[in-house]
């Protein structure tokens, strides 16, 4: 199994499941429709099979001899109204999956009103949400007349070769700089001051951005930081139009996604149990997943439609001192600015991947160096514009939750989908008993903005 997947295993904890949990709204699908799109299109690929095993010293991919469709699919009959719905899928999240099968598993309320809600959790050593978005981009079509075309994967061993293209890259790296900064080179010309001051550039600018991951000021105290107990609640919103967030967007010269952070600052702060004088001092950060496959070597880049992990992480400041709306928003322009050029997202993805290669007694002070710079974990995840079509039903709804690793107990994730948006909150009951009011208070920040229509 790569270091990247295997990572997930490695920071598994009781109390903090390294699962993601992702909720469709499909407008007409049936038990029978849905098996039948489980066995033939699913399974296609290879890995849904497996399950993670420890042989050491590594974690490997090994088939299950005793896999069944069946087991890995419930089905409720119950007719849950809107209310019912979100308790039920909150006791699906805390429901432990066996280990002695693929860590996956389906659950499909056809008779809930509103739509059948069709609930996936899985182990996050599969894939990670961009992943996983391109398997349901490639077996939800357009239209629900169209079949999926190209579908599936085999499950082939690439640690040896992603183990030689990260070193190949490796040692380019280093015998690119390492001439200049010998000043020993076999070219009968001696580098030049361009190429001198490029590798100084790059060279100060990597010693910089790893200076300040590790050095960074760790979160305040605060009511978010709290012991975890070990029991999750989620909850979710209502749609709202993409556009209203352009809008705002396009009135205030930010971005869409500077809006949707502000919005999650302004619902953190009457949460974090300070008075207005300890906020002002107050260091709060929000950890952003961020997809590094452009950047990554060739060979250690996922094939299109593979599963896998290649997400590093950002620490984002929250204003949770702002005093107004608009303050907030820009700044958070202001800090995701800083780091949109960052190197931080591949460096954390790196000491991620180092995880399940250190032994537990030095794994966890590594962990705790990341876990004790954000009280929140904060994921955007992008849909399609446009309705997709599982088993030729609508899919109306889709939404995302992120595992929290650590003592981080509090996830919030962002989901578009076909022009609109809708915000989901899962945390510890020790960190936030009442997930809804959060929720409430991320739609009322977008009243404050100008330009909403």
């Amino acid at each position: 199994m790569l270091p990247s997947d295997s990572a997930w295993l490695a920071l598994e904890r009781p109390d903090n499941p390294m699962t993601i949990t992702i909720m469709l709204r499909v407008d007409g699908l049936t038990p029978g429709r849905f098996r039948e799109f489980l066995e033939v299109y699913w399974l296609a690929w290879e890995r849904f099979r497996c399950r993670p095993v420890w042989r050491a010293p590594a974690w490997y991919w090994e088939k299950d001899p005793t896999f069944a469709p069946p087991k890995h699919l419930d089905v409720a009959l119950d007719r849950f109204e809107p209310g019912e719905l979100q308790n039920w899928v909150s006791e699906r999240l805390n429901e432990p999956l066996p280990l002695y099968r693929p860590r996956w598993k389906f659950w499909l309320a056809p008779n809930a009103r509103g739509g059948a809600a069709l609930l996936l959790r899985l182990h996050h050593c599969y894939a990670d949400g961009l992943s996983l978005l391109g398997v349901f981009d490639q077996l939800c079509p357009a239209s629900p007349r169209q079949y999926p075309a190209v579908y599936g994967a085999r499950e082939a061993p690439e640690l040896g070769r992603w183990f030689s293209s990260a070193q190949a890259w490796l040692e380019a790296c280093v015998a690119e700089v390492a001439p200049v900064v010998s000043g020993s080179t076999d070219d009968p010309e001696p580098p030049g001051k361009g190429r001198v001051g490029k590798v100084f550039e790059t060279g100060t600018r990597l010693v910089h951005d790893i200076s300040e991951l590790l050095v960074s000021p760790d979160d305040t105290p605060s009511d978010l930081k709290r012991p975890l107990l070990g029991r999750r609640n989620c909850r979710w919103s209502p749609p709202v139009p993409l556009a209203h967030f352009r809008d705002i967007a396009r009135a205030t010269r930010t971005t869409i996604n500077d809006v949707l952070l502000a919005c999650v600052a302004a619902a953190v702060k009457p949460r974090l149990g300070m008075t207005p004088e300890q906020l002002e001092d107050a260091v709060l950060h929000a950890a952003v997943p961020v997809d590094i496959r452009a950047q990554l070597p060739e060979g250690v880049q996922p094939e299109d439609g593979a599963l896998g992990n290649c997400f590093g992480t950002v620490f984002v400041p929250l204003p949770v001192d702002g005093h107004s709306a608009l303050e907030r928003l820009f700044r958070v322009k202001h800090e995701t600015r800083k780091l949109k050029k960052s190197w931080q997202p591949g460096l954390a993805w790196g000491l991620t991947c180092c995880a399940s290669l250190i032994p537990e007694p030095g794994r966890r002070p590594l962990a705790d160096l990341f876990f004790r710079k954000a009280s929140a974990v904060v994921s955007n995840v992008p849909g399609t514009p446009e309705t997709r079509y599982l088993a030729g039903c609508a899919i109306t709804e889709q939404m995302f939750w992120v595992p929290q690793a650590g003592d981080i107990g509090l996830g919030v994730s962002i989901v578009s989908y076909g022009g609109q948006v809708q915000f989901g909150v899962v945390a510890d009951e020790s960190v936030l008993p009442d997930p809804s009011a959060f929720l409430d208070d991320c739609l009322n920040e977008l009243d404050q903005f100008p330009g909403r229509s």
